[in-house]
């Protein structure tokens, strides 16, 4: 893949806009940044500046020839190169598919999509170089579902203590969204927000890239470099895929979080560092713990307050906006109205399942615009693939999981809790100040009666009540004993 100097590339952005390559392909999407000038080879061969893995498409398939214009070029592919674009005449608009012939080149341009084999191939303007939409990037979420509607007021209030954050939840349910509001409503909002992917850098490089290095610490560090964490300061650190942390780094972060400091490779001594830092997973990270792959320390110095995300098919009142919003942006991007959605699109929408949660729904919309030949997204267009129709989600609650700070218990065993009681004992809790402190024991009220109540609505059943608040049996078993809520006895049948 080559490029040209800086002069150049920033003369071509001005043109065309920082591009990206997005790939179609075995049901997911992945994104390819592209030079601004160059020639860019797709293919199966993994020697292919973009390694595509169909079997429809050929080892050397094409190149994407890029400069002030933008063409393909078919390289004797076996299934062949088609381009499908729209073309109005008057008021209705015709989808055409052209082939490519072999060794010759065809014009593109962005927003055009193209097929190699069964394979679908879009150049977009690259994420972030647009104004992102509401539930997504810098824009402000979308939040209707009740207990989303909890879960980001919670947020808010713990954005102002300066306090450790656990975002738990499934893989693309939103964890980086609710990171950056927290960061913009906290009183570190001026300063930098750093998101680091635990599980996409290797440990080496993830140590230097973390802390730093000296001149001289290996053989390839001419010069001293600074560390992503110190390049934060004054702003808040999000350590995404937490869970991904080797053990090597788990220890060199553990003393960061402890002294505030970190040592760059081959330093001498530590750098003071003012960070805030939040973290996310999608997997249980208490389990983790006991089978011995994440330490337990560090466990408790991330784990202030830990705020569970539901996935979006629990959230289905969000899915109709959130869709028409990613619509809107994508087709902005391609130069066009916003399309509008059939009845029988935006079922489909709410009864899939969902199990790549947002960041699905943004691919399958993306494609969706792609594909449509004209102002309404019909269900053809989605190319969903489901099993079923899901059986209907119950309604979740955030969980708060402050497990790691002990929790008083009671000095005899409680009588039955009620909800009731529980509300009267939150409004006691309620009344106090906002320290660090304050917030935290209000926090626990707050998860107590929610507790109490899924065991009102279960009859007793942990395991369902457990699975109303999307907690762990474990995490809910433990929450029973530091609360000191008597564990419900199994009810004896009358007959």
């Amino acid at each position: 893949m080559s490029a040209r100097n800086p002069a150049q590339n920033s003369a071509h952005e001005s043109a065309h806009g920082a591009l990206e390559l997005a790939v179609f392909a075995g049901g997911r999407v992945t994104r390819h940044p592209l030079p601004a000038e160059g020639r860019v080879s797709l293919g199966r061969s993994k020697e292919n500046d973009v390694p595509i893995d169909d079997s429809s498409v050929s080892r050397r398939h094409a190149i994407i020839h890029l400069g002030p214009r933008i063409a393909i070029e078919d390289l004797g592919s076996a299934n062949g190169t088609r381009l499908r674009r729209e073309r109005s005449a008057g008021p209705t608009t015709k989808l055409l598919e052209l082939q490519l012939e072999q060794g010759k080149t065809m014009e593109l341009s962005v927003g055009d999509a193209v097929n190699l084999g069964s394979t679908l191939i879009v150049i977009l303007p690259r994420e972030g170089a647009t104004s992102a939409a509401p539930g997504q990037g810098q824009g402000e979420p979308i939040v209707l579902d009740p207990a989303m509607q909890r879960l980001y007021a919670l947020a808010e209030r713990v954005a102002d203590a300066p306090i450790t954050v656990l975002l738990l939840g499934e893989t693309g349910a939103g964890k980086e969204v609710l990171a950056e509001h927290i960061h913009r409503r906290s009183p570190r909002a001026q300063g930098p927000f750093l998101r680091l992917n635990c599980a996409a850098l290797s440990e080496s490089l993830l140590e230097s890239e973390l802390f730093g290095h000296e001149k001289g610490a290996f053989t390839s560090a001419g010069q001293a470099k600074q560390g992503l964490l110190e390049t934060a300061e004054k702003g808040t650190v999000l350590l995404d895929e937490v869970g991904e942390l080797p053990p090597s780094i788990q220890v060199k972060l553990l003393r960061v979080l402890e002294d505030r400091k970190v040592m760059r490779v081959g330093g001498l001594s530590p750098r003071p560092i003012d960070v805030r830092f939040l973290s996310a997973t999608n997997r249980d990270l208490a389990a983790e713990v006991k089978r011995g792959a994440f330490r337990e320390d560090l466990f408790f110095r991330l784990n202030g307050i830990a705020l569970t995300i539901p996935p979006l098919r629990a959230r289905v009142s969000e899915i109709a906006p959130l869709a028409r919003a990613l619509a809107a942006r994508t087709a902005g991007a391609l130069g066009r109205r916003a399309p509008a959605f059939a009845p029988e699109t935006l079922a489909a929408l709410e009864t899939h399942r969902w199990p790549g949660n947002i960041r699905e729904l943004r691919n399958v919309i993306e494609r969706a615009v792609v594909l449509s030949g004209g102002d309404t997204l019909l269900p053809e267009h989605l190319l969903l693939d489901d099993a079923g129709t899901p059986p209907a989600a119950p309604p979740l609650t955030p969980t708060l999981d402050t497990s790691l700070a002990p929790v008083a218990a009671p000095a005899a065993p409680a009588a039955p809790a009620t909800a009731a009681k529980v509300a009267e004992e939150d409004a006691g809790a309620a009344r106090s100040g906002q320290s660090a402190g304050d917030l935290r024991s209000e926090l626990d009220a707050i998860e107590r009666r929610r507790i109490v109540d899924a065991l009102e609505q279960c009859a007793g059943n942990q395991t369902q009540a457990a699975a109303l608040l999307g907690m762990p049996r474990r995490t809910f078993v433990a929450r029973l004993d530091a609360y000191g809520i008597p564990r419900p006895r199994k009810r004896k049948s009358n007959d």
